[in-house]
């Protein structure tokens, strides 16, 4: 008993100085004051952006089909060339096209070796009529007879022209610059040429500059635009479509510019969306049709707003945290 009272005081005096240590680590451990960012919001014009997803669309394609039966003879161009307008494409073989063309230009011949005899022979029952040599029949016989050679006539620069025309129509050019795709027939083989449904398809060409961009927007967006009075197109005007920005899917940024052309007439029923047309310029083939990029298109008017800089939306964020 006597040892656990002398022990008391050396306690209590240990415990003030537990205490003071204690509170000195709590005071070195306390945190400086946040900093603290002053930024001033600026006024500017500002206008709002819609965005949408869509896909490229040509401009023009074509399905280079023969207009002519026959062998195919040669292919003058390599898959996926880029070519223009007027450029040979393929040929068909011309031989039996120029023996059809010989053909008629003999029968031309002939037929006009008969209208100048009826037309001389005309003109001498001409004088015998009136002289009484001959009958009225016999004239009117005559009369007759020059009027088919000159409808023969007719009929064989008719015939030549066609044959002249399918002689041309063996070389098949290209009706639009653009880049083609991969020929459909080897040399060699027969093509069936015509108007009708059965042709050989020998290769599809495809315009790449400019291109479209297509995408669809709500019924509500669309209203919104026209009570705006933002003008999607004026067709009165070239090039008097709203600007619109391109981003593809691996770019993060809207640095393609093109202007909207076109904006259907009719609201989908199905899907209460209408489809708008953008055209945009591509000279180094960059966009292909198919592929699908986001728009930008202006959703407001430009407007006085007050912008805050990123510097202080930052410096909230960091002592929220």
């Amino acid at each position: 008993m006597n040892a656990v009272l002398r022990l008391a005081p050396l306690v209590l005096a240990v415990v003030p100085l537990l205490g003071a240590c204690g509170q000195g680590e709590q005071k070195q451990a306390a945190p400086p004051p946040p900093a603290v960012t002053v930024a001033k919001p600026v006024k500017q014009t500002v206008t709002d952006y819609d965005e949408y997803v869509g896909r490229f669309v040509a401009v023009d394609m074509v399905e280079v089909r023969a207009r002519v039966s026959g062998y195919l003879d040669k292919v003058h161009f390599t898959d996926g060339q880029i070519v223009k307008q007027g450029d040979l494409l393929f040929t068909i073989d011309r031989r039996p096209f120029e023996a059809t063309i010989a053909q008629a230009r003999a029968n031309l011949a002939q037929a006009r070796a008969n209208l100048a005899f009826a037309t001389s022979d005309l003109a001498r029952a001409s004088q015998l009529v009136r002289d009484r040599t001959i009958t009225e029949q016999t004239f009117d016989q005559r009369t007759q007879a020059k009027s088919v050679a000159e409808a023969s006539v007719a009929a064989q620069e008719a015939a030549v022209r066609q044959a002249e025309l399918d002689l041309q129509f063996t070389e098949l050019k290209a009706p639009v610059s653009g880049r083609t795709g991969d020929r459909r027939v080897s040399e060699g083989n027969l093509v069936t040429g015509g108007t009708g449904g059965s042709t050989t398809l020998l290769a599809t060409i495809v315009s790449t500059d400019p291109i479209r961009f297509e995408f669809t927007f709500d019924e509500s967006s669309y209203l919104r635009y026209e009570r705006l009075g933002i003008d999607v197109k004026d067709s009165s005007k070239p090039n008097s479509g709203i600007e619109v920005s391109i981003k593809l899917i691996d770019e993060p940024e809207f640095t393609h510019k093109g202007r909207m052309d076109f904006v259907d007439n009719v609201i989908e029923r199905a899907s209460g969306t209408i489809r708008g047309r953008a055209q945009i310029p591509n000279p180094k083939g960059l966009f292909t049709p198919g592929m699908f990029a986001r728009v930008r298109v202006p959703g407001s008017l430009p407007y006085e707003g007050l912008l805050v800089p990123d510097v202080a939306i930052g410096s909230e964020q960091v002592a929220s945290m």
